[in-house]
């Protein structure tokens, strides 16, 4: 059985915002990845970006000149 883990979810308006934010991720080298989002979370687009919680550093994210729907702790 696989042990759960804490990580931030940041959910988007829409499609176009979680695309340009895993570009943007990947252009400085943030950790994280597009996911599904989870179905606990209620939010706009469907795609989330999930940040480990000991990697999630609010300053990296929000110098990426994008707007977030939601930031949420989850566990996974």
């Amino acid at each position: 059985m696989r042990s759960k883990k804490n990580y931030i979810i940041l959910t988007f308006h829409t499609t176009q915002e979680a695309f340009a934010c895993e570009k943007r991720c990947a252009e400085r080298g943030l950790p994280g990845r597009l996911i599904p989002l989870p179905g606990e979370i209620d939010a706009g687009c469907g795609l989330s970006w999930r940040v480990p919680t000991e990697d999630y550093r609010a300053e990296d994210f929000s110098a990426l000149g994008l707007s977030f729907e939601k930031i949420v702790p989850f566990m996974m």
